[in-house]
């Protein structure tokens, strides 16, 4: 018997649980997840070749685009309900693509979240995220599902750039 899409749009293709996501940005922090999701997925260390995850401008979080030299560390995520699948897809921004990819050391493709619009030439460091950032995006990703889709404080932007300060 052949599975239904679980969504319409970017999430036509996933069909169910044994879809994985591959994330290496800020999907791949606990924090980050359990606010999302109520729980923390199965999370297995990944590798990406051929592809970099790329500082955005003013945002503190990457974009995965193509770099034929690239590597890219992240997660794969395992065992998403089809809820959990649409609470991500909501998360993310409009300039995400959802495809599908190879992640080193893993027999079958992958979905991930790739960027569609400009980035900055510099790579998103994922360190430097967890020290300057991640306290204060897992405090806003909180709000952001208390009510998605609406700014966490109004007349305020959701997220912050790089530097620290807002984004437009």
């Amino acid at each position: 018997m052949e599975s239904s899409p679980i969504g319409t749009g970017r999430l036509s293709g996933i069909v169910g649980p044994d879809d994985a996501l591959f994330a290496y940005g800020t999907l791949q922090f606990p924090d980050v997840l359990k606010v999302l999701l109520g729980r923390v997925p199965s999370l297995e260390p990944a590798d990406l070749t051929g592809w970099r995850a790329a500082v955005l401008p003013r945002r503190v979080y990457p974009g995965l685009v193509l770099d034929a030299a690239g590597l890219t560390r992240g997660a794969v995520l395992t065992g998403l309900s089809a809820a959990e699948w649409m609470i991500l897809d909501a998360f993310e921004d409009d300039e995400y693509d959802l495809r599908r990819v190879c992640v080193d050391d893993r027999a079958e493709p992958v979905w991930t979240y790739v960027w569609t619009a400009a980035t900055d030439s510099a790579d998103w460091q994922r360190d430097r995220f967890a020290a300057d950032h991640l306290a204060l995006f897992a405090t806003r990703s909180t709000r952001w599902r208390r009510a998605p889709g609406l700014p966490s404080d109004p007349g305020t932007p959701v997220w912050f750039d790089s530097a620290g300060g807002p984004a437009a």
